[in-house]
């Protein structure tokens, strides 16, 4: 006979007995409006498997009555669709819940449309993967998109006793005694998946036979071994990576080094060197650059040794370059410059090279007064000479604004302006 998991057993009936999201389903918030008002309107619901698409969607069918379907946006087929479409046009409103929607192919997409349209079909598209990214503008346009959350500790803990004390849906008939410690592991290790977490706590519960007074007595390492520990880096083609990258630049970019080390934590724990690799070499340059040109030598270095040494070792010289860069005085300048020279670029800004720079190896160069004007600097004091170097139309040009915020940078601003000065040109 066959039994659903806890987690589908324990599935929210109402709006009000959703645990978590509650900047959506909570009182006077988007989706509460909707399901008083039974207003609804198509969505999409993007966030972190275990955290209460499907939950959402089948309370917002529960407290509004209306029928309630399930698809496969991969799996299922065009005609499981037009099955839903023809029980929506015999018997009103269908809500569809469209798992990983991000798969819907444009056969599929190209049949729903006017029927979200119609309002016949009301779709919610639960995904973990970034809509704004993965999922055609077409079916964007026609839904609203809401953010779920990993859920926090206090609200998996209200669904975890809910399930132990529930006689009918949960385990409520099962003498269950679980250790404090065994509780928190229960309720951390799976990092705010909440169907991870009930279907641990069932495994435990039904595989531990009862003690002498009768009782399942789960301890903490029945929970450690009956609850995978799930990782806080996702897949890394996910949008979890990229926000795990993009923090760790950010933190640096803001010099706070435990945030930091956090960050290159999950991605070594992901075991992801050349995503480290490659971020901290664009961090290097781009954040601290002329400010300590050293520290991006050194970070490299890092990069190579860490290379070398592999995991686990290799944890050691990127903790040293990260450390280091984010005690580092900090400049953009050089990224600003090119940027600033590329977008004049492309604006058509550029003129003609001044005829004594171009190339005069060749014979009959002279003749088109190629590099006959040139002015070697070498062959003057200090080993400079005044002469135009930029396209006469663009001649005032400039793109580089030093800062001041290391001694490098100080030094060059004081080299830049005095050559700036001795071209005659005003900053």
């Amino acid at each position: 006979m066959h039994v659903e998991p806890l987690a589908y057993r324990m599935r929210p009936r109402t709006i009000e007995e959703v645990v978590g999201q509650q900047h959506l389903v909570g009182p006077g918030k988007i989706i509460w409006r909707m399901v008083q008002a039974k207003m609804l309107s198509s969505m999409i619901l993007y966030g972190p498997p275990g955290t209460g698409k499907t939950s959402i969607a089948s309370a917002i069918a529960g407290s509004t009555k209306y029928a309630f379907r399930t698809l496969n946006a991969a799996t299922d087929t065009k005609k499981d669709l037009q099955i839903v479409v023809e029980e929506a046009k015999m018997s009103g409103t269908v809500i569809l819940l469209l798992d990983e929607i991000h798969r819907l192919d444009k056969a599929k997409q190209d049949f729903l449309l006017p029927h979200l349209e119609s309002g016949k079909i009301i779709l919610i598209g639960a995904t973990t993967e970034n809509p704004y990214i993965n999922i055609n503008p077409a079916i964007r346009s026609r839904t609203q998109i809401f953010e779920v959350h990993p859920l926090k500790t206090n609200e998996m803990r209200v669904a975890v006793e809910r399930a132990l004390q529930d006689p009918e849906r949960g385990l409520g008939k099962l003498p269950i005694q679980i250790d404090d410690d065994a509780e928190t592991q229960l309720l951390t290790a799976t990092n705010g998946d909440l169907r991870s977490a009930l279907n641990g706590l069932e495994l435990a519960a039904k595989s531990t036979p009862p003690n002498d007074a009768g009782q399942i007595h789960l301890t903490l390492p029945i929970i450690e071994e009956s609850v995978q520990k799930r990782s806080l880096v996702a897949d890394k083609n996910g949008d979890g990576h990229y926000d795990t990258v993009s923090a760790f630049q950010k933190s640096i970019r803001g010099s706070d080094v435990d945030a930091a080390l956090h960050y290159l934590a999950r991605l070594i724990e992901a075991g992801d060197l050349p995503s480290i690799a490659r971020r901290l070499s664009v961090i290097a340059y781009e954040d601290v650059g002329l400010a300590n040109p050293p520290a991006c030598e050194r970070t490299i270095l890092a990069i190579q040794a860490a290379e070398r040494l592999g995991f686990p070792e290799g944890r050691i010289p990127l903790a040293n370059a990260v450390i280091e860069l984010c005690l580092s005085p900090k400049s953009n300048s050089a990224i600003m410059a090119i940027d600033a020279a590329l977008s004049r670029l492309h604006q058509g800004h550029y003129g003609r090279i001044p005829d004594h720079l171009k190339d005069a190896h060749y014979q009959g160069a002279a003749k088109l007064g190629h590099g006959t004007d040139y002015k070697y600097p070498h062959d003057y004091p200090e080993d400079w000479v005044r002469q135009q170097y930029l396209p006469t139309a663009i001649k005032d040009d400039q793109y580089y604004h030093p800062k001041h915020n290391g001694r490098f940078e100080t030094a060059y601003a004081k080299q830049y302006q005095a050559l700036r000065n001795a071209q005659g040109k005003q900053s």
